[in-house]
C-alpha cells in the first residue's frame, strides 16, 4: 500500500480536488469536475512533471527547484515523463476513460531530488531548506503538497517504477551517460579541427 507521511494527504481517483490556494489549481479542479460528466474523456492527473532535459528546460520541475534560492522539503507525488508518456498513449489507444492519477508510485521530497541532482549533475551544488510558513511569505500563490495513490495506474502497467527509481533510470543515469559520451567526443572534435588543412583562395 502506498501512503504518504501523512495519510490524509494521499488521494485516490475518487477524491475531488480540494485545494484552492491558486487560480491555476482552482481552475484545474473545476475542469476535472466538469469532465467527469463525459464518459468518453480520459483525464490524467500529472504532478510536478519531469523530463530528461534537466539543465536547460525551464519548465522542468528539476530545473525549477535547482534554481530556487530555497526549497521546502516535503514528499510529493511526481510524474517522470520519459517513463509515463508511453503509458498515456497506451491508455488512449486502449480506450481507457475517466480520471487517472498519472504519477509514479510513492513520493519524493524536493531535497531527495536535489540530492540526485548533486550526485549526477553538479557535485558542488547545494541548497537551502525553509518551512511552508516561510515559503508562504514569499510566493504569490499557494502550493499544495500531496501524494496521489498510483495503484490504479500501477495495476495497468506493473512494470512502472517507483518515483525515485524512475528518476534514476529515466532521467539521471541517461544524463550521466550523455555527458560522458559528450566529453569523449569533444577532444576528438578539437583534434580534427586542428588537423584540418588551411584553405586558401584560388
Amino acid at each position: 500500500t502506498l501512503v504518504a507521511k501523512d495519510a490524509s494527504l494521499t488521494f485516490s481517483e475518487e477524491d475531488e480536488a480540494n485545494f484552492s490556494g491558486s487560480f491555476y489549481s482552482l481552475t484545474k479542479g473545476y475542469v476535472e469536475k466538469m469532465l467527469r460528466s463525459y464518459s468518453n474523456v480520459l483525464t490524467l492527473r500529472v504532478r510536478m512533471p519531469i523530463d530528461g532535459d534537466i539543465t536547460s528546460n525551464k519548465r522542468n520541475f528539476i530545473y525549477k527547484i535547482a534554481h530556487y534560492p530555497k526549497v521546502v522539503d516535503i514528499p510529493n507525488s511526481m510524474t517522470c515523463l520519459p517513463e509515463l508518456l508511453p503509458y498515456a498513449l497506451a491508455l488512449a489507444q486502449s480506450g481507457r476513460t475517466g480520471v487517472w492519477n498519472f504519477t509514479n508510485p510513492g513520493a519524493i521530497s524536493h531535497g531527495q531530488v536535489l540530492e540526485l541532482y548533486r550526485d549526477f549533475v553538479d557535485p558542488s551544488f547545494s541548497w537551502t531548506v525553509f518551512s511552508v510558513d516561510e515559503q508562504a511569505k514569499v510566493i504569490k500563490a499557494g502550493r499544495s503538497n500531496n501524494e496521489l495513490d498510483a495503484s490504479k495506474l500501477w495495476a495497468e502497467f506493473p512494470g512502472m517504477l517507483p518515483i525515485r527509481q524512475s528518476l534514476l533510470e529515466h532521467v539521471f543515469k541517461p544524463f550521466a551517460v550523455a555527458q560522458e559520451e559528450s566529453s569523449k567526443q569533444s577532444p576528438s572534435l578539437v583534434m580534427s579541427a586542428a588537423a584540418a588543412p588551411a584553405r586558401t583562395c584560388e
